[in-house]
């Protein structure tokens, strides 16, 4: 088991290299082209702005799993351990909510709701049926042909996927803070646990 969440760890963290690898190599390309030989892909821009919204939204799940979003604490620190923990446990389930709904609000209609289509899911699947192509973003004519465009269904693949870790992350962390194996669903005060342990270093 410790070997298989070191190989979706290494996994996770080689596909974030990878999409900034991507928009380094394809900026960097395009700087080259443009002002080295007066050429160019008209489409890089906005296929960089593609995966760095990639970037983001499989990012913020990955920091969930890490515990690396930065968040204000200074309130519930104040509070006795369970209500701190209790505060602790509230903050993930409020992530679950957040990211069910975006990914799809159908469940709204389990609680009395609006049954309004929504939802990231809803949103794919529906470019997904249509597979039309984003104006914006032309196809490299010399691989896929004249006048070919990225379907949106491809680009707007990370939606529901991001939204999906991002949830799995926030239940993996309601359980962690549950059994006491972490904190809060956010980053910890490292920095601060360090200069109290080196205060005496900081003061000289």
């Amino acid at each position: 088991m410790n070997k298989l969440s070191k190989f979706i760890d290494r996994l996770e963290e080689d596909f974030i290299a990878l999409l900034l690898g991507l928009m380094v190599l394809i900026t960097f390309t395009q700087v080259v082209a443009r002002y080295g030989f007066n050429s160019g892909w008209g489409s890089a821009l906005e296929i960089t702005q593609v995966l760095f919204a990639w970037l983001i939204l499989f990012g913020m799940s990955y920091g969930i799993k890490k515990g690396i979003h930065l968040g204000v604490d200074i309130l519930i620190r104040k509070f006795s351990a369970p209500i701190f923990k209790a505060c602790a446990l509230f903050g993930a389930i409020a992530c679950i909510i957040y990211g069910v709904t975006f990914f799809s609000a159908h469940w709204v209609t389990w609680v009395g709701g609006d049954p309004g289509k929504g939802g990231a899911y809803f949103y794919w699947s529906k470019m997904y049926q249509l597979n039309i192509g984003m104006e914006s973003i032309a196809l490299p004519e010399f691989i896929f042909g004249e006048d070919q465009r990225l379907p949106r269904w491809v680009a707007y693949l990370m939606l529901p996927v991001g939204l999906a870790l991002f949830v799995l992350r926030c239940v993996q962390a309601f359980f962690e803070i549950l059994f006491n194996k972490r904190e809060m669903i956010i980053a910890s005060h490292e920095a601060e646990e360090l200069l109290e342990q080196n205060k005496n270093i900081v003061g000289d």
